[in-house]
């Protein structure tokens, strides 16, 4: 299938700045929002109990806010989880044993519609000690696999400083603008979203090995031409796989991100977000990088003083 027409000659080096800077405004931007703002984590995360319930006539937010109220449990979080009948209760760490809350709760709320007027699907409790397990374990998996990426792609390119950090940079960028939008809206954190944002790590130097690999072979094939004409064909000339791999797993996750259900939602949206921004930082990521870090050692090569040996004095 050939999208884009062969030798296509778009000019991405001499448009790259303003995309540049507006990488580094949003991933900036992204960075402040998870910071100061902080992200809404799941109980897998943050710890307390769970309790998914269905009732058999619509209820209301606020009607259920009030059963939890009279079993002091007014702080709990409360919300629908897909139709009118459907709410999920988070309720924070408590010493209580899962089954005991559970029974208190189910017995409540049947006292107000009946036995058969509310059923539990789901019940889960994580422990505070869990959840911060949990977390550092997935924080150092981030670490690890960044470090791992920049070993590999330094060694794998002929030990080239500049594409090993580019392609981590770009995952990084990918990712920060993956958990930004999480930490805006307030969506929840959680294992499926965290398996999500390592795929999108996963993708986005995917992505960029490919452009990078190009660059490489004209490198060879061209040894004479500038450096940045050599980066600017090399994009053209993978611009069509790149839009051909994107869009198509972008159809595919818009189909899982309309009609998956609850349970996929957040899982399709970061992968959506994820591999947006990976096309993206393929094209205006990856090669300012490189191309940055070459100029800057021919512009320190062509400084460096040049120190001339003068002759020895002669003896009297």
């Amino acid at each position: 299938m050939e999208l884009i027409k062969p030798g296509i000659n778009i000019d991405f080096v001499g448009r790259m700045k303003p995309f540049a800077l507006a990488s580094a405004g949003l991933t900036v931007l992204a960075l402040l929002l998870i910071i100061f703002r902080g992200f809404n984590y799941g109980i897998d995360f943050a710890g307390g109990s769970l309790l998914q319930l269905r009732f058999q006539q619509d209820r209301t937010i606020e009607e259920i806010r009030a059963t939890m109220r009279t079993l002091n449990l007014a702080e709990s979080e409360i919300q629908r989880f897909g139709s009118e009948r459907d709410f999920l209760l988070r309720i924070p760490t408590t010493a209580e044993d899962l089954e005991k809350l559970r029974a208190r709760i189910m017995n409540a709320f049947k006292q107000e519609v009946g036995d058969q007027g509310v059923e539990l699907l789901r019940a889960e409790q994580v422990g505070p000690k869990v959840g911060r397990d949990l977390s550092r374990k997935a924080l150092f998996a981030v670490i690890w696999s960044a470090l791992g990426i920049l070993v590999y792609i330094w060694w794998r390119f002929g030990f080239r400083l500049e594409f090993a950090l580019a392609v981590v940079i770009a995952d990084i960028h990918d990712v920060l603008l993956t958990l930004g939008l999480f930490a805006l809206t307030g969506k929840e954190i959680t294992l499926t979203v965290l398996a999500a944002v390592l795929t999108v790590a996963g993708y986005s130097v995917n992505d960029s090995i490919v452009v990078l690999d190009r660059v490489r072979e004209n490198l060879r094939a061209h040894p004479r031409d500038p450096f940045h004409r050599i980066v600017n064909a090399s994009l053209n000339e993978t611009l069509s796989r790149t839009f051909l791999t994107g869009g198509s797993v972008l159809f595919t996750l818009l189909a899982l991100l309309v009609v998956g259900g609850e349970v996929l939602r957040d899982f399709a949206l970061a992968l959506l977000v994820g591999v947006i921004a990976g096309t993206y930082s393929s094209l205006f990521v990856v090669a300012p990088i490189v191309l940055y870090w070459s100029n800057l050692v021919s512009r320190r090569s062509r400084q460096r003083p040049q120190t001339q040996k003068s002759p020895p004095a002669r003896m009297r």
